[in-house]
């Protein structure tokens, strides 16, 4: 079906309207079934990295992977690649990295006096920027125009990014020695931060018999891009009510006015949430919704994806960080004392 030809129900949804969205999104999702079976051929567990990384790439948004070495970050963004025909490029960020080794440069041809534009590798449909913390500042800030505007200038020219185009960063919690702190409008930018946690005692068998033993299984390309294409549109009428809304606001609100929204964390913050987090949050639990092959969000979408939109937004307090708070701890609490619709 071309993407055009998706008969979506119009913004005021009826009973009949949101019957056929509910039927359009079981058509929608049969490819999820087939994807997560080529990817668990390379990935045992993982199941929340699976999850918000497909959120990402059904809202178009950059997703950060925090946690520990040797947890799979760079082979599961590796192995979605191959598995939707998506072009990938891997950009392993060093202190001597330079702002040209992500966008390209001009090159002088001495023959006839002029520039021509070699293309970094920036230019590719899913980017793995590995240990983006790594880099000093000037070259985490070369991605700043991509992630934002989907373009990139060289010299005096600028270039649209290839669709879709989303990065996918990893960095290390424990190892600081040798690493630069990600500017705040750099984390801003992106959608998701997630954070990886060690597979379970049984899954470590299993990954042991699968990659300790010879080759590792292939994945393969099952689904092309223009699925994902229609995937989008479809999670973009996935239908949300006024409440729904309203709570989102609600939450982003309580991390800007907590004492006003009657949230004790008020000494534990110094900075809220920008509005980014309210849109995000909001795409992000339509796309909760559409994984869950539901035609509406409810409460539960939000506060699942809640936590990985908001941690990297709120900036808490040199209070907070004297008794031991997490943004993760506000986020519980947040969540425990906003009304639910």
């Amino acid at each position: 079906m071309a993407l055009n030809e998706l008969e979506l129900p119009a913004p005021q949804q009826t009973q009949t309207d949101l019957v056929q969205l509910q039927e359009l999104i079981l058509r929608e999702t049969e490819f999820l079934p087939v994807l997560m079976g080529e990817l668990r051929k390379r990935i045992i567990g993982q199941q929340l990295m699976i999850e918000r990384l497909l959120i990402g790439l059904l809202c178009g948004g950059h997703v950060l992977l925090e946690g520990v070495p040797g947890l799979a970050k760079t082979l599961m963004v590796k192995t979605l690649s191959e598995t939707i025909s998506l072009d990938f490029k891997r950009i392993q960020f060093t202190p001597d990295l330079l702002p040209a080794d992500i966008i390209g440069t001009q090159i002088y041809n001495a023959r006839d006096h002029t520039f021509t534009h070699k293309k970094g590798p920036v230019f590719a449909n899913l980017i793995l920027t590995d240990e983006i913390n790594r880099a000093p500042a000037k070259v985490q800030s070369a991605l700043l125009e991509a992630m934002q505007e989907r373009q990139v200038t060289i010299g005096d020219e600028t270039f649209p990014l290839p669709d879709p185009f989303l990065v996918m960063a990893t960095q290390n919690p424990i190892e600081q020695e040798g690493t630069y702190p990600l500017p705040e409008a750099q984390v801003d930018r992106f959608m998701l931060k997630v954070l990886i946690s060690y597979p379970s005692r049984e899954e470590e068998r299993q990954i042991l018999d699968l990659m300790a033993v010879g080759e590792p299984p292939q994945a393969q390309a099952v689904i092309q891009p223009d699925v994902i294409d229609r995937a989008r549109k479809v999670v973009d009428s996935v239908y949300m009510d006024e409440k729904i809304k309203n709570y989102i606001v609600s939450l982003v609100w309580a991390t800007r006015q907590p004492d006003a929204e009657g949230v004790p964390i008020g000494s534990y913050l110094a900075y809220g949430a920008s509005p980014r987090a309210t849109i995000y949050l909001a795409k992000a639990a339509r796309a909760h919704a559409f994984l869950c092959r539901r035609g509406h969000v409810i409460p539960d979408d939000v506060k699942m994806i809640g936590p990985d939109v908001l941690r990297h937004r709120m900036i808490i307090s040199y209070e907070a960080e004297a008794e031991g708070k997490t943004a993760d701890d506000l986020i519980r609490t947040l969540f425990d004392h906003v009304e639910v619709p």
